[in-house]
């Protein structure tokens, strides 16, 4: 009996995670791993500019430059997870303000992202949004109409501008909210010094 527990307890574990992996890569090895229409994606990354794009494909593939092509390979990538719900971590043992990260992601794709300073760009990406930065600039662009039900962007000492609603504002504490009960997703966008911009 004993064992047929045992057996039974490593069968349940070996279900609860299939389906999830880790795949790694670096500035000389792109990344690429399954990820579904509509998944959440995470993103931690050192300072660095980050460019999310959406693509007809249900994957995620994440590339990067960096200005010594000797360190190419000190910068690591590692996506964790399923492909319904992954993390992407970038992390490198320097400081190096050159370092240019893009993420394809499937076109409707929840994103979280957070990472200390640099520059986040968001294109053709549909879906909730969370972007946290400590300092640098934050763009969010789409070619569709904007459909979003809670918008929330703010910054300590910045601008924020918000192009389809005719907002632009700069100075301190500088913040633009709206709720609009027939949209579909969510924005929220906070920087403690910089530029935000929804265009």
């Amino acid at each position: 009996m004993r064992w047929l527990c045992t057996g039974a307890a490593v069968a349940l574990v070996a279900c609860s995670t299939a389906g999830f992996s880790d795949d790694f890569g670096d500035c000389g090895h792109p990344l690429q791993a399954p990820l579904r229409a509509r998944a959440e994606l995470s993103i931690d990354a050192r300072p660095a500019g980050i460019e999310i794009v959406g693509s007809d494909t249900e994957t995620v593939r994440v590339s990067c430059t960096v200005g010594d092509s000797e360190r190419a390979q000190d910068v690591k990538l590692r996506f964790s997870g399923g492909d319904e719900s992954g993390k992407l971590t970038v992390t490198a043992p320097f400081e190096h303000g050159s370092l240019q990260v893009r993420v394809e992601v499937p076109r409707k794709t929840n994103l979280r992202i957070h990472t200390p300073a640099g520059q986040v760009t968001v294109e053709h990406v549909v879906g909730n949004k969370d972007i946290d930065l400590y300092a640098g600039q934050i763009t969010i662009s789409s070619t569709e109409a904007w459909n979003y039900r809670s918008i929330d962007a703010s910054v300590i000492i910045g601008d924020v501008r918000a192009a389809a609603y005719g907002i632009d504002k700069g100075g301190f504490f500088r913040s633009f909210t709206r709720e609009i009960p027939d949209g579909d997703y969510r924005i929220r966008a906070h920087l403690i010094t910089g530029q935000i911009d929804l265009q």
